[in-house]
């Protein structure tokens, strides 16, 4: 019977590959090719379709890297042709082993009508069914030649990722370019076949049901004359009837078919471009909605909504058609999928603000669930974002990629940092590109972790990134694998209709606490820094513009910019994207977002001049404005003063051994000949930061060749190999007085290092002008510093990590994520590093030989060096902030986190300018002070518990306020809102990290 089993199997394939899928068109003409290429970027469509085309012929090239080529196809039906299927072939020179990173097409026709999107394993368009004979067709394809990225040697460096070094040599050769036949049929039969060979494949060798099926096709083989495939295909799909009518068992795996078409908002395309593949996309997506009753498409990324809406109104037409008929469904409810680990709290905040409201404002929908399968890890700040925006599920694929563990459930309950809890599902068919395989469906269901005590999983069904979303085939093996001995069942389900399912049967679902940590691309934490940087930058600048303008529309009547802010803050949530904030795209990418994120700095600099000018009025006085939720140096937070003495620089001398010794009230910091610190003493504790016999500002380099994903990883033998910058070319006082200078060479790069003592804390500015290929630069400091878990903050708190190896959970996380500090303490000291715009950082521990005591290092990482997606990524120079602070407490690391991202500004005016809000305990952080969305005049606070503890503050407007009330982050009043206005101000009693929203009505 094995031996059968093969001859069988191997009879299938063949009969398959040459002669029935041939027959699935049986009869052909030639179509007349006609082609303009555009000449640079891509034209308006009624350009394209009024451009004059040249001859050209399949097996010609075409396609310049990046170009748009207009292709006219024309032709007529053949009479004979009457009462037949008839669609045309459009071969551009696709590669179908390639579902998407190639060239594409948006065919239209002559009135400039979308018809639908041409992709490797989705050429046709039909023609008529049935025709007449006689008909005229004229088609339009805007096609893209899009190079080829990622190609079967995905890692090697490549100048094509630019438009500006791709070259102009023609990449594709077009090919099958007809009118055809087409006999559904014989179509039909190849999905018969297809589904019972794969199903067959998935059965047990031994068990009744294969053999059946192995029958079943032996049968059907036999009923097929090889010579006339056509007229003898009803009498092969006969006999296989009886085996695809056997019902599925009660028990089986139930799979919720969700149409998807996962499209990166940049990545190996610039942003330009993903304009036009979504434009490809929903058009197809439409068409196959009105062909298959049954089917559901959802799409996420209320950014690539807007893209439609703005750039293609035709296909928006269709795609508003579509949602009222409730079978194209908005998901996700954010604006793009976005980055969860760097994007600041304000940031992934406004991600599902504007998400939601775009959703919101143009269907009435609302959406529960966020969606990111592809997003790199997730920071465990996000279940109460999720849970304030008025959402309450979270579906990703991406954690089944990680390389150790794998993680033990499928369905269950996320909890994040200050207790919430969200329902959350990893699909177990780890993939959110499914195209129906029964080896796809057969691994679902054996990978389901929560078998015995729940049965549904989703699956998102469709090729894409240019791929072109679900296909007629998967819905055509989706319908027999509905109700299928041997098979899961298959139903073409919404997002929220799968969710409700799977709650309801599993009310008790397992719970995991903290950080859902991708053990894969932690690299992405570092490559780009000017991305990161720019980020991180306009973050920060967001927050003062918002700030300042609110208090100057309150206290001097200022025109608060609704418009420019709504349009600044998407820029910046699309730059959040999980291939551009985390540095994996093409060159091309980042070229253009660090243009991008100078215009931001530039618009949002101009928004806070004008609001502080404002509110300063004119008079000779120097203030000082302070955007940071603390007070310093005499300036209320979030208020102006006037300014105060400065403070005394530190006390700079020489010391005995070579270098130098930094000194204030607080710190004395020790530098040697060599330029490394040896020594930060606390003064008030009487006690040494720097573990003995070490030294901190080490800066160290690795070479860095990841087995993969060149940008995206970094794998754990890097350490291997180290290098200590010890080296330095000099050792000087630096041009600012109480400062000392180094500079160092190494390779083909040069670093200069500025550090100074200031109230307590090590300044460290490095400027690092870099050349280097695969490398990875760190900057070490080993701690004296005894402690098993560490604190990095996150979005609205902290989260807390091992600073040891015991388990393989904690070995896997070798690379992690910080946004403005990192804190180690022992009880009753601890000690910060803070950072202005760096996220990586390794912590490892080790006992020392000399004293027996632990040295904890800390390493953060400034830049790679990486030669795939962009070969050049990182050259050039950067520059980096950090601040050593000995002896801080966790509220010490959050304030001055704040501090070096927020730095004063000196403004010219008359007097104070007074908080627009105020609160009494400095555990209690402000992250928003802003206007209201809707124009109203309302002024909205943000803000949450900060060290992971109980608060209790009074939040105090400086404006009258007629009332207050609690809201979601969308403004909503929430309907248990307790907020109250007591003696002018809102008292509030706060769990740890808890996350509270007050608008004030005036």
């Amino acid at each position: 019977m094995h031996d059968d089993r093969e001859l069988i199997e191997a009879r299938l394939k063949r009969v398959l590959d040459e002669r029935i899928r041939p027959a699935v068109y049986p009869a052909s003409v030639p179509l007349d090719v006609k082609v303009w290429h555009a000449p640079g970027e891509p034209v308006p469509v009624a350009e394209g379709l009024a451009a004059v085309p040249e001859p050209i012929r399949p097996g010609d090239m075409w396609g310049a890297p990046w170009g748009t080529s207009w292709f006219t196809v024309t032709g007529t039906v053949p009479a004979e042709w009457a009462g037949s299927t008839v669609e045309a072939i459009l071969d551009l020179g696709f590669d179908e082993n390639m579902p998407g990173f190639q060239c594409e097409g948006l065919v239209y026709r002559p009135d400039g009508t979308p018809v639908k999107g041409l992709n490797p394993r989705n050429q046709w368009v039909r023609i008529g069914a049935p025709v007449r004979g006689g008909e005229e067709v004229r088609l339009h394809v805007e096609a893209a030649s899009n190079p080829v990225i990622l190609d079967y040697h995905p890692f090697l460096p490549t100048k094509l990722g630019d438009k500006e070094t791709a070259g102009d040599r023609p990449q594709y050769r077009l090919e099958r370019m007809d009118l055809a036949v087409f006999d559904e049929t014989v179509w039909q039969l190849v999905i018969d076949l297809e589904v019972v060979g794969e199903l067959m494949a998935e059965l047990p060798a031994d068990g009744a049901r294969r053999h059946e099926l192995l029958r079943a096709v032996e049968r059907a083989l036999d009923a097929i004359d090889l010579q006339d495939v056509n007229g003898t295909a009803e009498a092969a799909r006969a006999a296989l009837a009886p085996a695809l009518a056997v019902p599925a068992a009660p028990s089986a795996h139930r799979i919720s078919a969700v149409g998807h078409a996962h499209i990166d908002s940049a990545w190996l395309w610039p942003l330009r471009e993903t304009v036009r593949k979504v434009a490809r996309t929903t058009s197809n997506m439409t068409a196959l909605l009105e062909d298959e009753p049954e089917f559901v498409f959802a799409m996420s990324q209320a950014q690539q909504w807007a893209w439609i809406k703005e750039h293609r109104p035709e296909v928006w037409a269709k795609v508003v058609k579509a949602v009222a008929e409730g079978r194209f469904v908005p998901a996700g409810g954010m604006w793009v999928e976005s980055d969860t680990n760097m994007p600041g709290s304000e940031a992934m905040a406004r991600q599902f603000v504007h998400g939601k409201r775009f959703f919101l404002d143009e269907f009435g929908i609302e959406n529960d669930e966020a969606w990111l399968p592809d997003t790199f890890g997730f920071a465990a700040g996000l279940p109460q974002i999720i849970k304030a925006a008025g959402s309450k599920r979270l579906l990703t694929q991406k954690i089944s990629w990680s390389q150790v563990n794998k993680f033990p459930h499928h369905t269950f309950l996320w909890e994040g940092i200050d207790g919430t809890r969200i329902f959350t599902h990893f699909p177990p068919v780890d993939t959110y590109n499914c195209s129906m395989k029964g080896g796809e469906l057969a691994h679902a269901a054996r990978n389901f972790k929560d078998k015995g005590v729940a049965r549904h999983s989703l699956a998102p069904t469709g090729w894409g990134d240019g791929g072109g979303g679900t296909t007629r085939e998967m819905i055509a093996k989706a319908a027999r694998v509905k109700d299928l001995e041997g098979s899961p069942t298959v139903v073409w389900e919404t997002p929220a209709r799968f969710f409700a399912k799977a709650e309801a049967e599993y009310p008790d679902p397992p719970v995991w606490v903290g950080e859902l940590y991708l053990e894969l691309h932690r690299a992405t934490l570092t490559s780009q820094a000017k991305t990161k940087q720019g980020n991180r930058r306009s973050e920060s600048l967001l927050r003062e513009a918002e700030l300042w303008a609110a208090t100057a529309a309150v206290r001097a009547g200022f025109d608060y910019p609704h418009d420019r802010l709504d349009r600044i803050w998407k820029t910046v949530l699309l730059h959040q994207f999980h291939d551009i904030l985390p540095g994996s795209s093409i060159a091309w990418v980042h070229r253009e977002a660090e243009k991008t994120y100078a215009a931001v700095a530039a618009e949002l600099t101009e928004i806070i001049d004008a609001a502080q000018r404002a509110l300063a009025g004119d008079g000779p006085h120097e203030l000082v404005f302070n955007a940071a939720p603390h007070s310093r140096n005499g300036v209320p937070a979030l208020g102006a003063a006037v300014v105060q003495a400065p403070a005394l620089a530190a006390r700079l001398r020489t010391r005995g051994e070579g270098g130098y010794v930094l000194e204030d009230d607080l710190l004395r910091v020790e530098v040697d000949g060599r330029g490394l610190v040896v020594s930060a003493y606390d003064l008030r504790a009487g006690r040494e930061t720097v573990a003995p016999g070490q030294a901190a500002n080490l800066l160290q380099i690795h070479p860095d060749f990841p087995n993969m994903w060149d940008a995206w990883d970094v794998d754990k033998f890097y350490r291997n190999t180290v290098t200590d910058l010890v080296d330095a070319d000099e050792v000087v006082p630096g041009e600012e007085p109480g400062t000392v200078r180094v500079t160092r060479s190494f390779g083909r790069s040069r670093v200069t290092q500025t550090l100074s003592v200031e109230a307590g804390r090590l300044e460290i500015r490095t400027e690092v002008d870099w050349h280097e290929t695969e490398k990875f630069l760190k900057l070490a400091f080993p701690l004296d510093v005894h402690a098993d878990r560490y604190a990095s903050e996150s979005q609205y708190g902290h989260a807390f990590r091992a600073t040891h190896t015991n388990t393989s959970w904690e070995a896997a996380k070798f690379e992690a994520c910080n946004h403005k500090f990192v804190h180690f303490e022992e009880p009753g000291w601890g000690v910060a590093l803070v950072t202005d715009s760096t996220y990586g950082h390794d912590v490892t521990r080790d006992v020392r030989e000399s004293d027996s005591g632990t040295t904890t290092t800390l390493r953060v990482s400034l830049l790679r060096a990486p030669r795939f997606p962009d070969p050049e990524t990182d050259q050039g120079a950067h520059r980096f902030r950090h601040a050593l602070v000995p002896g801080a407490g966790i509220g010490d690391a959050v304030r001055e986190g704040w501090f070096v991202n927020l730095p004063e500004r000196r403004v010219t005016g008359a007097s104070e300018v007074a908080p627009l809000v105020t609160v009494d305990d400095d555990a209690v952080v402000v992250t928003a002070v802003k206007l209201a969305d809707d124009g109203s005049g309302d002024v909205v606070v943000r803000f949450h518990e900060s060290r992971g503890g109980r608060a209790r503050a009074r939040i105090t407007p400086g404006f009258t306020a007629t009332g207050v009330t609690a809201t979601d982050l969308l403004e909503r009043p929430l309907a248990d809102s307790a907020a109250v206005l007591d003696d002018g101000a809102v008292p509030v009693s706060l769990r740890p990290f808890e996350l509270v929203t007050l608008r004030f009505t005036r």
